[in-house]
């Protein structure tokens, strides 16, 4: 049994591809139910976020678990194996082969590092961020729900999260982290000059709504709008953040008066058209205006999809905010931080080499101690009456010559478990000593949960 990451993120699929993913607001469930069903898998962790949708295995074998999940994989994006024919030449991001083409694949070594970089915010697109914590905490929440994880999974995310949680306690790493939103006031700031005399408007009340909302009013912004489906939710965000609310069906309207236009709904479908944006270049006779679209789905029709001239607007959306943060955190904590992680690699892989072979030691111990029983028995039987203290120093010799047979073949599994090579080592050491499969089993504790 071995580990496998595959995935897609920010770092290697344009945003079309996350795009069409995150359409699929069910599909953490679907892949993991996919991939345990094709019985290339026996444990499964699907991580998914706005910016990546990774799948964490347990799997007998390397290549059918990676065409197995591959494939639940493309039909979580809504799209087979197989490309159409003929293929549409519009449709490219919703063909498999292109899906293929974006995912990355991590396996054993590479994949306890994998998990551990993206639990310290190494691998996120504002480096550093904390948020993929929770993330990470909540996708093996899920699987433990579900009855998806088992021991080796459950290990692996525990330890993920300890390792971020030193990061974030014993490095700077997230005080020197920039984020999408103050990046895109930069952007912002470009374009508009002195974002105090500067109206904003957020659309969308959630977490990501409140983090822009809050962040745009502590950089000092003139006004600040709130616009949201659920008025009581926009209400609560406008006064929290010292905000004025408008309803939802004066949207346009809202967009067109601001300076500034921050969008993060979690709706399918675009929430801002083109004809919105050219109605609000229009309006506002070429002064210009910066649109910020943090939505996966985009809230944003792209501009190339604009019929209509749009002069003074700015589009700004994930894949420009991903560029722009590239090479902005400060690379002494990154480095400190990826020193952690290398040595907090190394000790998980050692002591998973030395568990590993850990229930074949006990098995191998616990036959031994059956069969001196099972001699001393004999000796009682044929000696009834052999006197208490000759009976246990004969015990205590058998028991040290035991111990002394079993001395260099224990000593020598944990240090090729050292090495890498304690499995073979130990299938040697079943095989010598004829230890059945349950035994070594009935060794093995089961996971612990993940507690609130």
């Amino acid at each position: 049994m071995s580990l496998l990451v595959i995935g897609l993120s920010h770092h290697t699929a344009p945003l079309a591809v996350l795009e069409a993913l995150a359409e699929h607001t069910d599909r953490s469930g679907a892949i993991a139910t996919a991939a345990l069903s094709s019985a290339t898998a026996t444990e499964v962790v699907v991580l998914s976020t706005c910016n990546r949708l990774e799948v964490y295995a347990e799997v007998p074998a390397f290549h059918p678990a990676v065409a197995a999940i591959g494939e639940a994989l493309a039909l979580a994006a809504g799209v087979s194996s197989e490309p159409p024919s003929p293929a549409p030449a519009d449709d490219l991001p919703h063909r498999a082969e292109v899906l293929a083409d974006h995912l990355y694949v991590r396996h054993d070594e590479g994949a306890v590092a994998h998990a551990f970089t993206v639990a310290c915010g190494l691998d996120s697109m504002a480096v550093g961020e904390a948020q993929v914590l929770g993330q990470m905490r909540d996708a093996l929440a899920t699987a433990q729900a579900n009855g998806q994880v088992g021991e080796s999974l459950n290990a692996l995310f525990q330890q993920a999260l300890r390792v971020g949680k030193r990061a974030h306690s014993e490095t700077d790493i997230d005080q020197h982290s920039v984020s999408l939103v103050h990046i895109a006031l930069e952007q912002a700031a470009l374009q508009l000059g002195d974002l105090t005399q500067r109206s904003a408007a957020v659309i969308g009340a959630g977490s990501m709504s409140g983090l822009a909302a809050a962040t745009t009013r502590r950089a000092g912004i003139g006004s600040l709008t709130i616009a949201n489906r659920t008025p009581e939710r926009a209400a609560r965000l406008a006064e929290a953040t010292q905000g004025d609310t408008r309803p939802w069906a004066e949207l346009p309207d809202v967009v067109a008066e601001s300076d500034l236009v921050i969008t993060c709904t979690g709706a399918v479908g675009h929430v801002i058209t083109g004809e919105i944006v050219a109605r609000s270049a229009r309006l506002r006779d070429g002064r210009p205006q910066v649109v910020v679209d943090l939505a996966l789905p985009r809230d944003v029709e792209p501009a190339e999809s604009w019929t209509s001239p749009t002069p003074g607007v700015t589009l700004v959306d994930l894949q420009h905010l991903g560029r722009l943060l590239e090479g902005r955190a400060d690379r002494t904590e990154v480095g400190r931080v990826g020193a952690l992680v290398t040595a907090e690699v190394a000790d998980y892989l050692t002591r998973r080499m030395e568990k590993s072979v850990t229930p074949t030691v006990a098995a191998l111990r616990a036959r031994a101690a059956s069969l001196v029983a099972a001699e001393m028995e004999r000796l009682d039987q044929r000696l009834p009456h052999l006197d208490e203290q000759t009976r246990a120093e004969v015990a205590l010799a058998v028991h040290r010559v035991v111990e002394k047979l079993l001395h260099t073949p224990t000593r020598r599994v944990k240090e090729f478990a050292m090495e890498g090579s304690g499995d073979d080592y130990a299938a040697a050491l079943r095989e010598l000593f004829d230890l059945e499969p349950k035994d070594v089993a009935n060794v093995s504790t089961p996971p612990k949960r993940v507690g609130p």
